[in-house]
């Protein structure tokens, strides 16, 4: 069985998916999106995603989320899209996207919900 956590191969140093979260090398939008985010084996909460790239995204948690765990973040208009916890911090949560979001998923979603003055450093 092969793994399919953030440290291994597929997801470790070099990855798109490291490097779009650790180096912010991915463009990043400032955006602010009531959606539910599911972890798995829970029941859905109201959050806000703060930001927004293809490798992922931050999003407020009001609980400590593990890191490595599978969640599914559901947006208006959209449907759920698969990630993993990368870390929590002080009420946020960076999450990594199982799969890289498609740039034309990614433009629609900014478009319809970028914040003023939106975007972040690479």
């Amino acid at each position: 069985m092969s793994s399919t956590t953030w440290n291994d191969s597929r997801f470790g140093p070099g990855s798109y998916e490291h490097a779009s979260q650790e180096d912010r090398s991915a463009p990043r939008a400032r955006v602010h999106i009531t959606a539910s985010l599911r972890l798995s084996g829970s029941r859905a909460f109201e959050t806000t995603v703060r930001d927004l790239s293809l490798g992922g995204y931050t999003a407020t948690a009001p609980m400590r989320l593990e890191e490595h765990c599978m969640c599914w973040l559901t947006m208006p208009g959209f449907a759920a899209i698969k990630g993993e916890v990368v870390w929590w911090e002080a009420g946020l949560a960076g999450i990594a996207f199982a799969t890289l979001m498609e740039r034309e998923v990614y433009d629609a979603i900014v478009d319809q919900h970028r914040n003023p003055g939106a975007e972040l450093a690479s």
